[in-house]
């Protein structure tokens, strides 16, 4: 059972969850991997299936596959090595996330029944042909903010917010705790 904000308890929906896959564009090698690993980070963490990368990132991808090796689930970077072909022969719904697009709330309705999604999540220079082969120009906020605030409010207004929960093929993992921090399979600290 699932608590509402009255306190009433409701029956969790039975809707399915699209898949959700995001695509990072206009990633700059050696200049941008922390940012985009933190969207890497965030996609797992809140439910995407996969990050596709253009340009591609071996070294990127492989400090995120570790990740994924010690927290388990089945997510994974691919290389995008054209993001236009990527975005035309998507079998789903393009969002284009951006802060010049359509609130949020206004598009979630139209993506209820989707079944596949592909989040495109812009650098620092977005290509304008972008905006035009996406189906939906996005925004969570139409003020500046990192492209991972806008991801994770999408994915959590999309799949919901991921509580705690044990994820398949994880050697690691947080046991929450009011105070200090305390990692099964990993360093524990007081």
């Amino acid at each position: 059972m699932v608590t509402a904000s009255n306190g009433s308890r409701r029956r969790p929906s039975s809707k399915r969850l699209p898949e959700v896959s995001v695509l990072r564009v206009g990633h700059r090698v050696g200049r941008d991997p922390r940012l985009t690993t933190h969207l890497a980070l965030s996609a797992r963490a809140f439910g995407a299936a996969r990050m596709l990368l253009h340009p591609p990132d071996p070294d990127l991808t492989a400090r995120v596959a570790a990740v994924v090796d010690r927290w388990g689930g089945t997510f994974e970077v691919l290389p995008a090595t054209e993001w236009r072909s990527t975005v035309k022969g998507f079998d789903g719904v393009v969002v284009h996330l951006t802060m010049y697009g359509l609130p949020l709330e206004r598009v979630l309705p139209r993506l209820a029944g989707a079944r596949r999604i592909l989040l495109v999540v812009g650098g620092a220079k977005v290509p304008p042909d972008l905006y035009r082969l996406a189906r939906y120009n996005v925004a969570v906020g139409h003020q500046p903010h990192s492209e991972v605030a806008a991801l994770a409010v999408a994915l959590a207004r999309l799949l919901g917010v991921p509580g705690p929960r044990a994820i398949s093929g994880a050697r690691q993992r947080v046991v929450p705790r009011a105070r200090g921090k305390k990692v099964v399979g990993g360093r524990e600290r007081g």
